[in-house]
């Protein structure tokens, strides 16, 4: 069931620092529910329990019975009760991302999670049993009723899982045992929003004090970095404990399910296949020393210095004005960079920014980061944003938006449908990063300002790229060497710096305290193994533009078809009419050309 039993996963290069920047918005989560003791979540949550009640009385032991209407009934049934504990997840979540730490936002959420999971643990049998009938069976059912058919994605993916499905009574088990993995995860993020930095004599909060990292002034960004370690040093044994938790869990699971890799899980959601996986992995990691290794260096001679150090990874360019970009003045660029694509993209946008469906301000307690959650398929998303005024958070606005606007035109798949893989999920959200930055580079004034801009998207390719892959092989390192026993802060540290100087080149130096910078990562907690759909988008997305740009007729239509598609096709069928394959491994070398050749643009530049 997506009836959002933990939280939506942050993405990758939400940071950012400014101040006078208009009026930013609030959400109005009125859409869901008024308010947390409104009559329609007790409404809600009463006819939840019913439901499902009466959903197992009528369906348990019967699916091989059924005829192909009586099965298209209990799909819509069971997409009525997925979008009811939506909503109701939904408005719980987000009320608790925007203060978490308040304590009744917490209990509010943790309530409405322990109902929800005891509601819905009846419902445990409908994939068990779907996962007994014949092949020949569900494709006669499928054959007869073109209504069903349209589902036939949805149980492909159930049925992947068929080699790995355990007993119906500990299928029941592990769903109850669900909530105390989500109390680690609250663990998570009530110590990292709780966590306070001291930056030349004033207190920030993680956010503030990343933001100090892409700061023109060297001394102010050292000193963010030594504080930031030296607060993660002082809590790290309470990240190692939720670490080791959450990857022993999920080992026992693993190990239970029978499943190869720690990985296999992921895959198997993200519908994607493991050898695709590592032929990404591997384009990425061989492409290290032509993209991060050339880049760093070009930065640090930009720099002036022999040795790049952590905090200079994302420090603004010397040539690059200090700058506070206004709200309205994001808005207007990114609007004008959907709407220069297609305006049926800026008319779905618009309503983000007027009816109340974003979140944009920094303030104490709210969750770090940005994300868009789709909510449910009869309401609309919602986008959360750190917004501090730099440049990059321009882009973030423009990701976010674009998953915002993915979600919108899946909405019309329903519940069982429209949550697209995660390796997809990226693709509107990277494309739409890719439409504003080449309209801004479109605008550059002269080369100096050229050379600001492609840089910065260089960096964000590499954050996105580079970065996640290192990411991915740390999580890879760390489920492994957890599956041999407990491990120990500093083991943890070890297996970072491992993948550290490896992804970021032979040009940095690592100060003193930098192994415990994998602590803050949400993503190794609440999802893990995500990170590498952020490599994945990036490279379909550069394929994708390469597309575009080649053949401009039609791709707007071609392209809109995609994202209505939401999870009711694989990755082959979706791409297939842009010509393009991401199970070829020469797929990966085209996405990866496309930074490659910006960073041969700013060589050239030096000349």
């Amino acid at each position: 069931m997506r009836h959002f039993p933990k939280p939506p996963v942050f993405d990758a290069n939400a940071s950012a620092g400014g101040k006078d920047l208009g009026d930013l918005p609030e959400w109005d989560l009125s859409d869901l529910y008024t308010a947390p003791d409104a009559p329609e979540v007790k409404r809600d949550l009463d006819w939840l329990e019913t439901a499902c009640a009466k959903f197992a009385e009528d369906y348990e032991g019967k699916l091989a019975d059924l005829d192909a209407p009586g099965l298209l009934t209990l799909i819509q049934r069971h997409e009525k009760i997925e979008g009811v504990a939506g909503r109701i997840m939904s408005y719980a979540g987000l009320r608790y991302y925007q203060l978490t730490v308040d304590g009744e936002r917490a209990k509010f959420m943790a309530d409405c999670q322990e109902k929800i999971t005891n509601f819905t643990t009846p419902l445990v049998f409908f994939t068990l049993e779907l996962n007994r009938l014949p092949d020949d069976q569900l494709d006669g059912l499928f054959a007869a009723n073109a209504d069903l058919a349209r589902y036939k994605k949805a149980f492909d993916r159930i049925r992947a899982m068929k080699p790995y499905q355990l007993s119906d009574e500990m299928e029941k088990f592990l769903h109850d045992l669900g909530v105390v993995g989500d109390a680690w995860e609250r663990l998570f993020d009530e110590t990292i929003a709780g966590l306070t930095f001291e930056v030349d004599g004033e207190e920030h909060n993680i956010e503030g004090t990343l933001n100090f990292l892409t700061e023109q002034d060297r001394s102010k960004r050292e000193a963010a970095a030594h504080e930031l370690a030296r607060v993660f040093g002082e809590n790290i044994k309470i990240f190692a404990r939720v670490h080791n938790t959450q990857a022993k869990e999920k080992e026992i699971l693993d190990r239970w399910r029978g499943m190869p890799t720690a990985q296999t899980g992921r895959h198997l959601s993200n519908d994607v296949e493991p050898e695709v996986v590592e032929a990404l992995r591997n384009a990425v990691v061989a492409a290290y020393p032509k993209l991060s290794h050339r880049y760093y260096a070009l930065k640090a001679k930009w720099l002036g210095l022999e040795t790049m150090q952590v905090w200079d990874r994302n420090a603004p360019l010397p040539m690059e004005s200090t700058r506070t970009v206004g709200w309205e003045e994001a808005r207007a660029t990114v609007m004008d960079a959907y709407n220069g694509f297609d305006p049926r993209m800026g008319e779905i946008a618009e309503p983000f920014f007027t009816k109340g469906w974003i979140d944009a301000g920094v303030k104490p307690g709210k969750a770090p980061g940005a994300f868009a959650h789709p909510t449910v398929t009869d309401v609309h998303p919602y986008v959360m944003l750190n917004y501090l005024g730099k440049p990059r958070d321009v882009m973030t606005l423009a990701h976010e938006l674009g998953h915002g606007v993915h979600q919108v035109l899946a909405a019309g798949q329903g519940e069982m449908l429209a949550s697209t893989p995660l390796t997809l999920a990226e693709t509107a959200s990277v494309f739409g990063e890719m439409l504003t930055f080449r309209a801004m580079l479109a605008k550059a004034k002269d080369k100096a300002e050229r050379k600001v801009m492609l840089a910065g998207k260089v960096e964000d390719m590499i954050n996105t790229v580079v970065r996640q892959i290192a990411f991915y092989d740390f999580e890879c390192k760390l489920h492994d060497a957890r599956r041999g026993g407990e491990l120990t802060p500093e083991d943890i540290n070890a297996l970072w710096m491992s993948v550290q100087a490896e992804s970021l080149g032979p040009v940095f130096d690592f100060m003193e305290g930098y192994e415990t910078f994998w602590a803050y990562i949400p993503h190794f907690v609440h999802s893990p193994f995500y990170v590498y759909a952020y490599a994945f988008g990036d490279g379909l997305v550069n394929a994708l533009y390469a597309a575009y740009e080649a053949a401009p007729e039609g791709f707007q239509d071609k392209y809109f078809d995609m994202l209505k598609a939401g999870g009711s096709m694989h990755h082959t069928d979706l791409l297939a009419p842009f010509g393009l394959d991401a199970t070829d491994p020469a797929f990966w070398d085209k996405g990866l050309s496309m930074i490659s050749g910006f960073i041969d643009e700013l060589e050239a530049m030096e000349d």
